[in-house]
């Protein structure tokens, strides 16, 4: 029996590339929570004032228009990378910045529930790799807060469709495009269930990059270039993206909108041209992002298995998707119109504190169930004979991406020497067949190997939990076990998390071949095959091959069905192990 949650308010936490917002769950269903100005949406904008002080949200979105280089905005995008900031005289990294959002978010949220807050989930790009996820763990917990769970964002804006739509059987894809980030998730809904099929996306697409076209091609009419005049004039480009940011959100509703030019001083005076915008235009100079929208969609619905006619409801995320240029591409992709039943800006918030709900065994969704993937292929570098020598540097997969987690394989994998003493396993995630294409999340060092010809076996196992935690674990056959857990050197990770994940992965784990009875069921299939029939012979082998197999990957379902299906072959020949063989 599982011990009741701590009486502890959690709360959801959209983190947002624009505009961020946090969420409760009462009263049986999820509440947005105003911030200090009345509203629920918070820009994600961080500024230092002339003073020294550090401001966050409308003000320093304020600060944007009239001192564009004391703030920051879209660092999102930059989580988990080794980046730094500089305003005024401060430095900062993607996490520090958005720890200070967070910390925002968090205090609001104290204030008007008036209780304090130390528990969050917080929601995440689908395609954020590992290194972007342990940064915004990293960033919650700067914040104070106790992260709970990382949620895939369109997975949440679907507990949100789930919650209310539980009797509902469907094939759904949801498209988030949000400020700064895009991703496109492929789930079925069944019996109060929702399962993630797959999921794909871009980390640097978004409704600011479809801003961007536009100051772009205004500024390409004067023979000038976006990123000359970002570093010439910043005030200039600073009120002109703003006018195009009003423009494109005004297309939502016109059919054009008028746009003003202002100077390099970025002043605007009463005889300042202007530039109509019309949605064709808007469609015409956003021709190659919709072509980067389409790439992620049809690579998750190939790894669904599934065609655009086979999806019975697609539903739009994120405040970008309101852009008509937008749905009438996803309409046409789809051959049906897209839903926007509930706000885009707000339902990714409001799934996350779903998402809490379902932590704390909240009585109201005590029937919902959700699964999730692994957006990504995780592996390990292997060397290939190529004319008879060892080249390094391929990529091999262990865990293939939209794997369902939490997961726990095994494969085989075999030395290049006699009497090799030790290797380094270096760990990958990606999809490219060269390691130098993928991202490196980390290595284990395996020593004391025994002696032994080339090609003698190393079991490598990845188990990945659902907080995004990796473990991976290594030895040769009687020898001993070696293991690490990931967390991509992202620095002051708690021992908390990583202890908690550690628990959950141990219960994953499966050795079956560490369990006597597995092997004598093995050596007795073995002998009965000697006893059949030339013509019987070839089914058995099959069987045993794929238990033999099975029991490599050490998949505990997996397992489970070739054991089956070799019980069942042997039952067909009329033999049935002894008592001691089961």
């Amino acid at each position: 029996m599982s011990s009741p949650e701590p009486d502890v308010t959690c709360v959801g936490i959209d983190l947002g590339t624009t505009h961020s917002l946090v969420s409760v769950f009462r009263d049986g269903k999820p509440n947005l929570i105003p911030n200090s100005h009345g509203a629920v949406l918070t820009p994600s904008v961080v500024g230092v004032l002339p003073t020294g002080e550090v401001i966050v949200g409308q003000s320093a979105k304020e600060l944007r228009v009239t001192d564009p280089e004391a703030c920051l905005s879209c660092f999102k995008r930059f989580m988990g990378q080794d980046r730094r900031f500089r305003l005024r005289d401060k430095e900062f990294t993607p996490h520090e910045l958005s720890s200070i959002v967070l910390r925002s978010l968090r205090e609001d949220a104290s204030n008007h529930l008036g209780v304090p807050i130390t528990d969050a989930v917080i929601t995440v790009p689908a395609y954020f790799n590992d290194h972007a996820r342990q940064a915004t763990r990293l960033a919650g917990e700067m914040a104070g807060l106790n992260v709970r769970r990382m949620i895939n964002e369109p997975t949440a804006a679907a507990l949100v469709y789930g919650f209310h739509d539980r009797s509902e059987e469907k094939n759904i894809t949801i498209i988030d495009l949000g400020g700064g980030t895009f991703d496109v998730t492929v789930m079925e809904v069944f019996e109060s269930t929702l399962e993630i099929r797959s999921t794909a996306g871009e980390s640097m697409l978004g409704g600011e990059d479809f801003t961007d076209r536009i100051v772009a091609d205004i500024l390409a009419r004067e023979k000038l270039q976006l990123e000359y005049c970002e570093l010439n004039a910043p005030l200039r480009v600073a009120r002109l993206r703003g006018e195009c940011e009003i423009a494109k959100r005004l297309l939502a509703r016109e059919q054009s909108a008028t746009i003003r030019i202002p100077d390099n001083q970025g002043h605007f005076d009463q005889s300042a041209p202007t530039y109509e915008l019309s949605r064709p235009s808007f469609a015409t100079i956003s021709e190659s992002l919709f072509e980067r929208v389409a790439a992620p969609i049809a690579r998750a619905l190939r790894d669904a298995d599934l065609k655009p006619d086979e999806i019975d409801e697609v539903i739009l995320v994120g405040g970008a998707t309101r852009m008509q240029s937008f749905q009438a591409f996803v309409e046409n992709f789809f051959g049906k119109p897209a839903t926007l039943r509930f706000n885009p800006d707000e339902v990714v918030a409001l799934g996350a504190s779903i998402q809490a709900a379902l932590i704390q065994k909240d009585a109201a969704v005590d029937d919902m169930m959700m699964t999730d993937v692994c957006p990504f292929t995780l592996g390990v570098e292997v060397s290939k004979e190529l004319g008879g020598q060892h080249h390094g540097g391929y990529f091999s997969p262990v865990l293939h991406r939209n794997s369902t987690i939490p997961i726990s394989r095994e494969e085989t994998f075999y030395t290049v020497a006699a009497n090799q003493p030790s290797v380094v396993i270096r760990v990958f995630q990606g999809d490219a067949r060269k390691t130098a294409d993928n991202t490196l999340l980390g290595e284990l060092e395996v020593s004391q190997l025994p002696s032994g010809p080339a090609g003698s076996p190393l079991m490598i196992r990845f188990t990945y939990d659902i907080s995004g935690v990796l473990e991976v674990e290594a030895y040769a056959p009687g020898g001993t076990k070696y293991r690490t857990v990931l967390t991509n050197h992202i620095k002051n990770l708690s021992h908390r998390s990583i202890d908690e994940a550690k628990q959950r992965i141990e219960s994953l784990k499966f050795y079956p071949r560490e369990n006597l009875a597995n092997l004598q069921l093995a050596r007795y299939a073995e002998r009965m095959l000697g006893e059949l029939p030339p013509w019987q012979r070839e089914q058995l082998d099959q069987a045993i091959d794929a238990y033999e197999a099975a029991m490599n990957r050490a998949n505990r379902d997996e397992f489970q069905v070739a054991r089956e299906m070799l019980l069942s072959c042997l039952a067909s020949f009329g033999l049935e192990p002894e008592e001691d063989e089961p």
